[in-house]
């Protein structure tokens, strides 16, 4: 007899307008320390990563602006804060290495989605991206409108 299959990550929240105004070179997965009712409300799908990033602050890796609604079945005293600053669980080689490309290049450490693991656990996946001008996101916006009027053409002659 065979064991069960792995349980797939849950996605939780992705971060569209993250890849909309960075153009992402590498990602990575790190950990989050959070309190009790964050997790709950993160299981339960209130996270809004729209305003965050991820910055170094003397050696460790910290989440900021990230927002967690409040749990609503626990009183105000156990809650927690919605915005308030979290700490990233990364190996000390991996923050050295971003330190060292955020600092060198002017990169920006964005969270890309925010998912649960097979085990329970949250992970956010951060992305090394650099932020696109606006003459940038306009010819992205055209490539991708010729692209699709392409396809349909294809798509009508195909019909014919």
């Amino acid at each position: 007899m065979q064991g069960a299959p792995p349980i797939p990550e849950k996605t939780i929240t992705v971060n569209r307008r993250a890849r909309h105004e960075f153009s992402i070179d590498d990602s990575m997965e790190a950990g989050i320390v959070l309190s009790g009712t964050e997790i709950k409300s993160i299981r339960a799908g209130k996270v809004n990563l729209t305003d965050a990033f991820a910055r170094i602050d003397k050696g460790e890796a910290w989440l900021v602006g990230a927002h967690i609604a409040p749990w609503e079945s626990t009183g105000n005293r156990e809650n927690h804060e919605p915005k308030r600053d979290r700490k990233l669980l990364l190996h000390r080689g991996q923050i050295d290495q971003l330190l060292g490309k955020t600092k060198a290049k002017g990169l920006t450490l964005v969270p890309l989605k925010l998912y649960i693991t097979a085990r329970g656990k949250a992970k956010v996946e951060l992305g090394l991206g650099k932020g696109k001008q606006q003459h940038d996101r306009r010819r992205e916006i055209q490539a991708r409108d010729a692209k699709r009027d392409i396809e349909r053409e294809l798509a009508d002659a195909g019909r014919r």
